[in-house]
């Protein structure tokens, strides 16, 4: 059964000494990555790893997810490139199809259907991993291109490749390619705008798992799996919580209790949770969102005490 490795995303940066000294803290907690998303309204993702890796000594870095559409890949191979050469080969490179149309909308990029956009994110795969493959590099008047320090992803020439999400054409995609697979949850609201979303259940978790196992075939084994956590609370009373939720949620408190992208109870329950989803799901990689950073804090030295 893999270790338990936890993470923390950047929400923003306020500016450079609090953004320095909220990693050095996420170290000092004891978490093993800090990630990036690549949201419009986020900062830019490159720059904000390389700060916290040039801040903290063993935190990784990544992104979670970067938005494939955004990028061309020649250009975005140059930014994993460089970021991996001066992070001293830290970075992990989270790949995503885009959600938030918005965002499209007020790039002016425009926003394709879903099968145009989970194509692109499989195309981009290849050829970035032809672009870290030396012995393809094209020629370049301005002289060769980087080449990344790790050699584990994108075919072995490159960092480690996150993909994931909730459905099928993604999650095709991650059991093919990924080192490191995501199980959202968060679905997208049937008949509803782009973007909006609803907690998945515990049993939709049995299926999406069993699905992409079933598709990684042989390479399920060597598979990391991961999932983001949307909620962090400490509270001595679990099943008070769970109603509370509930409404919130839109799921039923037995449905909330056993959800895998919410966390509540006491710092032990917690961690006792984590391990049971361990062995029901393998989600031994977790995200939690920056506002949790500390709240999580006492669940990580529970599940390592």
């Amino acid at each position: 059964m893999s270790a338990f490795r936890l993470s923390s995303n950047v929400f923003a940066v306020p500016s450079a000494n609090a953004f320095t000294d909220r990693c050095r803290l996420a170290e000092r907690l004891g978490y093993d990555t800090v990630f990036a998303a690549d949201h419009l309204g986020a900062p830019a993702p490159f720059p904000v790893l390389v700060a916290a890796a040039a801040a903290t000594e063993r935190l990784r870095v990544g992104t979670l997810v970067l938005n494939v559409p955004f990028w061309n890949p020649a250009l975005l191979a140059r930014e994993i490139a460089t970021a991996d050469l001066l992070t001293g080969g830290r970075l992990e490179v989270g790949l995503g199809a885009g959600h938030m149309k918005w965002e499209f909308d007020a790039a002016g990029i425009p926003f394709e259907r879903f099968g145009a956009r989970t194509a692109r994110l499989a195309e981009t795969i290849t050829e970035l991993g032809r672009w870290f493959r030396a012995e393809d590099t094209r020629p370049l008047p301005g002289g060769a291109p980087p080449l990344p320090v790790q050699k584990k992803g994108f075919g072995g020439y490159g960092p480690p490749l996150i993909v994931g999400g909730t459905g099928d054409r993604v999650l095709r995609i991650a059991a093919e390619h990924a080192d490191i697979v995501s199980i959202a949850g968060a679905y997208q609201v049937k008949n509803a705008d782009p973007g909006t979303f609803r907690l998945g259940t515990a049993a939709e978790t049995d299926e999406r798992v069993a699905f992409t196992r079933a598709l990684a075939g042989p390479r399920a084994a060597g598979i990391e799996w991961h999932t983001l956590i949307q909620l962090v609370v400490e509270t001595d009373d679990r099943a008070a919580k769970a109603e509370e939720l509930s409404a919130r949620v839109g799921m039923p408190a037995a449905e909330v209790l056993e959800c895998p992208f919410l966390l509540f109870g006491t710092a032990d329950e917690m961690a006792a949770q984590l391990s049971r989803q361990r062995e029901r799901w393998g989600f031994s990689y977790l995200t939690v969102h920056d506002p949790y950073l500390e709240a999580f804090a006492p669940v990580i030295a529970a599940l390592r005490g």
